[in-house]
């Protein structure tokens, strides 16, 4: 009966066949390839049999060539269980519009976890994500994708190293590492401080140790600047110093120094500039469209004109749809086109020496450090070539040269 284990998805009927001989019309049937099964006579007139609802225009094509006469009593399968269930249209409502609020339900965010740091860090957190709309009760699809959330956060919170966003049904959870401040290891036996660069003494602040340089003094790297050596001499000059101290320095003690040295420094920096450069600005003009999205098909629910823009910038986000934890083969597609223009700068060479300058001061800033004082001196060199404008620039700055170098307790 292996032809036969699919009819209740394809749907049945029997059939009742009325005539001299009936079982003769079944026969008939199956010669001409209708599948017939259970055929039973019920009497001298009448019998009855089963055969595929797909076979009926077949079945009322043979009948038209015989004289018997056909009934169908009863009817099976999945067809008309669907065909029952959609006559009874307050039944079919309820289940529509029970679906529609499940579906609803399962969009909604419920939850929001936050995990790996501590309570304080977690209230900015929580924020933040309740000033980007991310909290119990807000609509997914309002919402941005999980990395647009974690780029937003390390931009909004610089204490943060790493995030991590993960959606997981109606739960956002979050984790989240914070930066370590790692504060410089004082050396745990004598040192000196030397000097980590060139340049000129503009400031001293020494807290241990004997000092071997005076500002304005010319310091080349490597030299030793605060000495962790401590002489008889030195010591007894000081009439300030403890009682404690002079007598560790009489016995010629070693100790770690410590302080901070301030020199002037100079950089002497490479950098180019376009004299025409090209850029696109956003009008802050913007059209969204939204779209349903079953497989490759798109149906069109808000936003059915098209933006008259000359140049545009669209930025596409495909929001799933969820049942319970179940993700459904439907999401929802947001399309927003933003108006922009672009714009062609030419810069004279004084503006494409002064963009240069700001750009190699951030640039240098960056690798000093911010707590670095830098300013610009001068231009040394400048080339124009393949309308570029080239230049090498001098800058002088004010930064912590001092660095700890420990002393061998063999020396």
């Amino acid at each position: 009966m292996k032809h036969t284990q699919d009819v209740f998805f394809t749907g049945s009927v029997t059939v009742k066949a009325s005539g001299h001989h009936p079982e003769l019309f079944f026969d008939l049937c199956a010669r001409e390839g209708i599948t017939v099964w259970n055929v039973k006579k019920i009497n001298d007139t009448e019998c009855l049999g089963n055969i595929r609802l797909s076979d009926i225009p077949s079945l009322k094509v043979l009948r038209r060539k015989t004289v018997y006469k056909l009934s169908f009593p009863s009817r099976r399968g999945l067809p008309f269980l669907i065909k029952k269930i959609f006559r009874q249209k307050p039944f079919v409502a309820g289940l529509l519009l029970s679906f529609l609020f499940v579906v609803f339900l399962s969009n909604i965010v419920w939850d929001v976890e936050i995990k790996g740091v501590h309570p304080e860090i977690e209230k900015k957190i929580s924020q933040k994500l309740d000033a980007y709309g991310i909290q119990p009760g807000a609509l997914k699809f309002t919402l941005g994708t999980p990395a647009a959330i974690q780029k937003r956060l390390l931009d909004d919170l610089p204490e943060l190293l790493w995030v991590g966003v993960t959606e997981k049904g109606t739960t956002y959870q979050l984790e989240a590492v914070e930066k370590s401040i790692v504060e410089e290891q004082k050396a745990t036996g004598p040192s000196n401080i030397v000097a980590a660069k060139k340049g000129v003494i503009v400031d001293m602040f020494v807290a241990k140790g004997l000092p071997l340089v005076k500002v304005n003094d010319v310091v080349e790297a490597g030299q030793v600047l605060v000495s962790g050596r401590l002489n008889d001499k030195k010591e007894q000059e000081d009439k300030n110093a403890d009682k404690d101290d002079a007598a560790d320095s009489k016995n010629g003690q070693l100790v770690s120094a410590e302080g901070d040295i301030f020199a002037e420094t100079w950089y002497r920096v490479k950098t180019t500039i376009p004299l025409e450069t090209s850029y696109q600005v956003l009008t802050g003009e913007s059209n969204a469209k939204y779209r349903l999205k079953l497989g490759n098909l798109q149906i069109p629910v808000w936003g059915f004109k098209d933006a008259d823009y000359e140049q545009t910038y669209k930025e596409t986000n495909i929001k799933p749809i969820y049942f319970f934890k179940w993700t459904l083969p439907l999401s929802v597609v947001e399309e927003q086109v933003h108006e922009q223009e672009s714009y062609q700068q030419k810069r004279t060479e004084d503006e494409a020496r002064s963009a240069a300058v700001d750009q190699a001061s951030k640039q240098l800033q960056t690798e000093l450090g911010r707590d670095a004082d830098i300013s610009f001196q001068k231009v040394l060199h400048e080339r124009i070539e393949n309308g570029k404008v080239k230049l090498i620039l001098y800058f002088k700055a004010k930064e912590n040269i001092s660095k700890i170098q420990p002393i061998s307790q063999g020396d």
